[in-house]
């Protein structure tokens, strides 16, 4: 973790302190991201993917290890190797790479030394999640291959002679995915590959629309698999089921499940039972808590294990130096009596142990930090993860889980030199009573050089999702708008996910109310701190927090500027041109086609309705290539603030770029959108 400042020597001769530098969006070029902990066999050393911006603008990933010790050691260096997994008996570690470009594979390397092998020979497509069977005779994934038509291959063949694009023709709603492109009708099956051989099979196909999990059965004869069984998926209720998949290719829909969500499916080590996470209840959007179930293997009706207490098992928590991930953790224990799981609670994520008999978490971790774990180790006493807060970039570390309380052992410093000259600003938690009772959980970062009785100027921040949480992570944007000399206020609103599904669900289908008397309460509690000047207030967000920044202009005048990126202002055109197209009458009341009755209730939810008379001057941020939120989005604000001859500036990043720009695009793109931002609120705030 960053330390004090690092030493020089003065003109005199002294050791001092280097004076340490507000943030600047260029320092993100230093920033060090890690993730994917897992753990060997002996417990003994901890794999985790290590990522760095490289030359020529590229991120790069490779495969290190961390010992018990804190001694690193690096495994790969391709510049995408990812999904790093030990076989079982250590001897070895699969990982993917796109070493063989364009094609990636499954390569494996020994832990004695050596070069990497590679192990597959798929043709052109996408790798999905991997792992080992239990003996090490297999590995299982999942992969999609790419329609002939859009290989590297046929494309370079159409350009020798001359040839056009072709069309992409479609005969299903689910032909495209953010960050994932255009797969046309191609679809994601499961193969196992031979260890030793290379040799590779499909073994199960799901049906059209092919987001799965699965885990091996402990003697490695066969897979669980859980995956939509409708018919047609985003028509009709959710539907997902569990299918035990032999390795002959042999399928089996366990008897007696109930409709609804299932996910990180987990086979116990007894072989009795398996676990996953859902609900019940037909909503297609995620603001239902997700609880883990337990079912017999042979099928039957599952036990919900977590029903006590008002935690969703899938809270995404945002930050821009770490994926957004909404997956759920599972590992059973190896008496197959327990599970540990993965809880968000206001802010913070912790890991929580489940009694498989009894049900009811136990948080065995706490504190104001972010924790994402990996596997347990082969004895049940470990467990691999990574840490982080609102200060500190994450580390790699490990928890000992063997007794009611799990005590974090840091590991890596990976980050300390990147931070250590930097002036961090760290914030301050705050509870806020808006409407209905309800107190909403807020952060102030005051600025780097703060100091009384001045008044700065302040941007409050709305987090995407909706259902998701801000928390105690960190964030780059934060620290550069502190550092140029901001408040930045950012909070949890109804429909943040990490207080509960009554909190959660008080915006379904209705946003603009609640949530809405959420920011304006945070809006007012701005307007009236002696540390702010009410008369310099900007607001901004993306996703849902660009949503809601449309909604703000549309609705107050409190804010001298805005900035909406990678928006919806439209559900009635967002219904239709989103990779998740939306479903009639699900989460939303009506849908985005039909008469005028049909579709008045997202029209009258959607920000561009309450348009007229806006005069806030606004930057619109969006990517050509978001498949989320179409770019169709921004356009209609940047239109109607123009033709009501408001100020407005469109910045328009490319089709190569989606919707996670922000977090996982390329670094000459990230520091330009930041410079942008830091630009219009010089314009405007200072």
């Amino acid at each position: 973790m960053p330390g004090s400042a690092q030493p020089f020597v003065d003109p005199t001769g002294n050791l001092r302190a280097m004076p340490k530098r507000p943030m600047k969006p260029e320092d993100l070029m230093s920033f060090v991201f890690v993730g994917d902990p897992r753990i060997s066999p002996d417990g003994a050393h901890i794999l985790f993917a290590r990522k760095h911006f490289g030359d020529k603008n590229k991120m790069l990933t490779n495969l290190w290890s961390v010992d018990m010790a804190g001694a690193l050691r690096q495994w790969t260096s391709g510049e995408s190797d990812g999904q790093g997994r030990w076989s079982p008996d250590g001897s070895r570690i699969a990982f993917v790479s796109n070493r063989d470009k364009p094609i990636a594979q499954i390569f494996a390397i020994s832990t004695r030394g050596g070069e990497a092998v590679k192990l597959s020979k798929l043709p052109e497509g996408s790798i999905g999640d991997m792992k080992w069977s239990p003996d090490g005779r297999w590995l299982a994934f999942v992969f999609r291959e790419t329609d002939h038509n859009w290989t590297e291959k046929a494309s370079k063949e159409r350009e020798e002679k001359g040839l056009s694009t072709p069309p992409r023709v479609l005969t299903d709603v689910w032909y495209r995915l953010d960050g994932d492109g255009y797969f046309l009708m191609q679809r994601y099956a499961l193969y196992v590959i031979d260890a030793k051989t290379g040799k590779h099979k499909q073994v199960f196909t799901p049906g059209r629309f092919d987001m799965m999990s699965f885990d091996w059965s402990p003697d490695s004869r066969e897979l669980a698999v859980a995956c939509s069984a409708a018919k047609n998926p985003f028509a009709e209720p959710t539907n997902e089921q569990i299918f035990r998949v032999t390795l002959d290719g042999t399928s089996t829909m366990l008897k007696g499940l109930p409709r609804g969500s299932k996910s990180s499916v987990r086979w116990s080590p007894d072989g009795k039972g398996i676990a996953y996470v859902g609900h019940e209840d037909d909503e297609g959007w995620g603001c239902l808590n997700q609880r883990l179930y337990a079912v017999s293997a042979d099928g039957g009706t599952p036990t919900c294990l977590t029903d006590k207490q008002d935690y969703c098992l899938s809270v995404g928590t945002l930050s821009d130096t770490k994926e957004a991930s909404f997956d759920a953790t599972v590992e059973w224990a190896l008496d197959s009596k327990s599970l540990l799981v993965q809880i968000g609670w206001h802010g913070e994520v912790h890991l929580g142990r489940v009694d498989a008999a009894k049900g009811g978490i136990e948080l065995l971790t706490d504190g104001r930090r972010h924790i994402g774990v990996g596997n347990l180790s082969a004895d049940g006493s470990k467990i691999p993860c990574t840490f982080g807060d609102a200060t500190h970039l994450p580390e790699v570390g490990w928890l000992d889980v063997k007794g009611k309380a799990a005590k974090l052992h840091e590991l890596t410093l990976i980050n300390k030199a990147a931070l250590a000259g930097l002036l961090i600003a760290e914030p301050e938690e705050l509870w806020l009573d808006s409407t209905d009772g309800v107190k909403v959980q807020t952060w102030v970062m005051k600025p780097v050089g703060y100091k009384t009785p001045n008044r700065y100027p302040s941007i409050l921040e709305v987090h995407g999702g909706p259902h998701a949480q801000y928390g105690w992570a960190f964030f780059h944007e934060f620290q550069a708008l502190a550092a140029a000399g901001y408040v930045v206020v950012y909070s949890n609103p109804r429909g943040s996910k990490g207080y509960g599904e009554e909190f959660c669900t008080a915006i379904k289908g209705a946003w603009g109310k609640k949530d809405w008397e959420d920011v304006q309460a945070v809006t007012h509690w701005m307007q009236h701190q002696p540390f702010v000047d009410a008369g310099r207030l900007g607001v901004m967000g993306g996703s849902y927090g660009g949503y809601m920044t449309n909604w703000a202009v549309g609705h107050t005048r409190a804010f001298k500027a805005a900035i909406t990126d990678r928006s919806v202002s439209n559900l009635v055109t967002q219904g239709g041109n989103s990779d998740f197209p939306m479903r009639p009458d699900d989460y939303w009341k009506g849908c985005s086609w039909g008469n005028l009755d049909r579709i008045k209730n997202l029209w009258e939810q959607s920000p561009i309705c309450h348009f007229e008379g806006v005069s806030t001057p606004m930057l619109i941020i969006h990517s050509e290539g978001d498949l989320r939120c179409n770019v169709e989005q921004g356009e209609e604000v940047f239109t109607a603030l123009c033709q009501q001859n408001v100020e407005a500036r469109f910045v328009r990043y490319p089709a190569s770029t989606f919707h996670g720009l922000s977090r996982t695009g390329p670094p000459d793109l990230r520091m330009h959108r930041l410079g942008e931002i830091l630009a219009w609120w010089g314009k405007h705030l200072d």
